[in-house]
């Protein structure tokens, strides 16, 4: 079963320092530990069906896994592969940090970009990690629509298993990898330090958002299931789940207009 609840992310009044540094963790782990290495190849393929060389990335966070993307997709794709990165919240001072990281490769749109309503001159594949467990099915289905509106390919994937043992493991490991990696964050932050080591708050909410996203997460099954209602015969949509060397399950959705 299923429970939505609810992630501290998610909330406009939620404090930008302390979601900031949340996803500063995030794209460590991301980066450190190349999590999503074993969609790549899905994405590559979606790339050469759209002939596109762009990537719009949606619910961003503070980076996420685009770092490794990018440096992967440069290397075996394209090198000329550009990122935009796009956020309801967006973290400007970590786009930045990855603009000047990649000499330009990775962009970003330092104004509010909701999902399900991306500015339509925003041109791209489209692209969310680790960012659709947080819409409910309406939501969700709407951040499709959205695409296929524009006739823009997307595609979708969500680490994690929604299981007990997955729960487990966060309440383990994310406590352990904060303090002992936190230091090690770019850009450098002190008060990230005061509210990881003298006041927890970073802590405590990284365990709660991420026992709610396992939660939260959809199977594949359930990803393809909300593209009956699109109207849109003429798109290609595949789904399914990859692993990473990890053993962590990574399920996907992926969809873009027939090629004529």
């Amino acid at each position: 079963m299923k429970i939505r609840g609810f992630e501290f992310e998610d909330q406009s009044w939620f404090p930008e320092i302390i979601r900031d540094s949340m996803t500063d963790y995030l794209r460590f782990l991301f980066h450190f530990f190349d999590l999503y290495q074993p969609a790549l190849p899905l994405l590559k393929e979606a790339l050469i069906q759209t002939k596109t060389n762009h990537l719009v990335d949606l619910c961003s966070g503070g980076g996420g896994a685009m770092e490794s993307i990018y440096e992967n997709l440069k290397d075996t794709y394209n090198t000329g592969i550009k990122i935009t990165l796009t956020d309801l919240f967006p973290s400007e001072i970590k786009y930045k940090y990855l603009h000047k990281k990649t000499s330009g490769g990775i962009s970003f749109i330092s104004s509010p970009v909701d999902a399900g309503n991306v500015p339509f001159d925003l041109k791209g594949f489209r692209t969310l990690f680790s960012g659709f467990h947080h819409f409910d099915q309406e939501k969700g289905k709407e951040v499709l629509k959205n695409a296929v509106d524009a006739r823009e390919g997307i595609g979708i994937f969500d680490g994690g298993d929604r299981n007990l043992w997955m729960i487990l493991l966060i309440t383990v490991m994310h406590p352990i990898m904060l303090l002992l990696c936190t230091p090690f964050f770019r850009p450098f932050s002190i008060s990230r330090l005061l509210f990881t080591y003298v006041f927890p708050v970073i802590l405590f909410c990284t365990i709660w958002d991420g026992i709610i996203s396992v939660m939260r997460l959809y199977t594949p099954e359930e990803l393809l299931q909300m593209t009956d209602d699109l109207h849109c015969g003429n798109y290609t949509w595949i789904s399914g789940k990859v692993r990473n060397k990890y053993g962590m399950g990574i399920a996907y959705l992926i969809g873009y207009p027939k090629i004529e």
